[in-house]
């Protein structure tokens, strides 16, 4: 049985769609990873979740970024060296799984968490905010 450590409600909105399914889609690594280490599959799932990982993080920092520019949000520089730091984590950790000295799936798992917890229910509630003041909500 599929037990989710994190399930989608409409608190996380950030009201923009498109970022919200991104969203939506880390929630899903997050709970896919978690779901395989319950089972003790964890090192199974962990290439897959590293890749999905690292297309994620581009795809979704560079969406956000470009509603950045687009409503000239205020904080751009600050929250683009946040995407920064974790695009380098997520790629450290591929590296670490591409030489053969895999990271800790807990660990990973912990990184994903924290990011979640301090990142998008934090950081982006700030900008979600802004652009509701500017129109784009």
């Amino acid at each position: 049985m599929r037990v989710t450590l994190i399930n989608w409600n409409d608190s996380f909105s950030v009201n923009v769609a498109e970022l919200d399914d991104q969203h939506k889609t880390l929630i899903g690594l997050i709970n896919d990873l978690n779901d395989a280490m319950r089972q003790g599959k964890g090192r199974d799932v962990l290439g897959r979740i590293l890749n999905d990982l690292s297309v994620y993080t581009a795809t979704h920092f560079r969406a956000e970024e470009r509603y950045f520019a687009l409503y000239k949000y205020p904080d751009t520089f600050n929250h683009r060296l946040e995407h920064m730091a974790f695009a380098r984590k997520v790629a450290d950790c591929n590296d670490a799984f591409a030489n053969g000295s895999m990271p800790l799936t807990t660990e990973v798992l912990k990184l994903l968490s924290d990011w979640w917890r301090h990142h998008i229910l934090e950081s982006d509630r700030q900008y979600s905010q802004f652009f509701r003041e500017n129109g784009l909500i």
